[in-house]
């Protein structure tokens, strides 16, 4: 594992293992994974099919729980909390991007992306405002009326990118962000991605793409559910 500078990760798994029963064998999704991540990171995680890779992400954003180990997010124990407990978690902390979008249909633009706040609380003026602002950021201002139907697929992966920073996180977790898109409009996402990094962010990106994960200033490479390689990019 690579020693870096800083003293507390927002990040911490020791030992974290994943596994199901098959019949009357046990097959681990994950195995013995130990793994610090820190503020500011832009992580890659690289691994073929079956690897592990998108089970680690999941872990991460606490979409699933370990079987086996300890994990810490933000200096707080998280594989004992309950789901309602894990919920606030995931929509205070994280905010998610997906290869295949994940928009409601039926949604505007602004709808999909005020969802997450509408579920977290948050006043209806500060709502409007931040859902406003975010969707200028992403370079969204004249689609925000829009359905999912009515966007491209570059721009509808800005709607879900908008969605996952609008509650403000400190952790962004993309899983193949690109895979769904041609190669020019992936590196307009990848560069949404880096200036997400740049504001300030923690931002962990799964993909097979050996340019996609270059990217990024850290590469972690996985095979059978564990880190092979720890390599620092830059």
């Amino acid at each position: 594992m690579i020693e870096w500078d800083r003293v507390v990760p927002l990040i911490e798994m020791e030992d974290i293992s994943k596994i199901y029963p098959v019949g009357d064998e046990l097959i681990y999704a994950l195995h013995d994974v130990s793994l610090r991540i820190y503020d500011d990171e832009y992580t890659a995680i690289m691994g073929p099919s079956g690897s592990g890779k998108s089970t680690l992400m999941n872990m991460i954003g606490c979409l699933d729980t370990p079987s086996e180990g300890t994990y810490t997010l933000d200096g707080h124990p998280v594989q004992d909390l309950s789901e309602d407990e894990l919920a606030r978690v995931r929509n205070r902390q994280v905010g998610f991007v997906f290869q295949t979008f994940n928009l409601l249909p039926r949604l505007s633009a602004w709808g999909n992306v005020e969802l997450p706040l509408i579920y977290g609380g948050v006043g209806r003026k500060e709502r409007h405002a931040r859902v406003e602002e975010t969707l200028v950021t992403v370079g969204l201002a004249d689609r925000m009326t829009h359905r999912p139907n009515q966007l491209s697929g570059g721009q509808r992966q800005r709607v879900a990118i908008a969605r996952a920073l609008v509650t403000r996180p400190n952790l962004i977790l993309a899983d193949e962000p690109t895979g769904n898109l041609d190669s020019a409009t992936g590196q307009e996402i990848l560069e949404q991605f880096a200036e997400i990094h740049r504001a300030g962010a923690t931002v962990i990106l799964v993909t097979h793409e050996e340019g996609v994960a270059q990217r990024a200033e850290r590469i972690l490479r996985m095979r059978d559910g564990r880190i092979e390689r720890d390599e620092k990019v830059r």
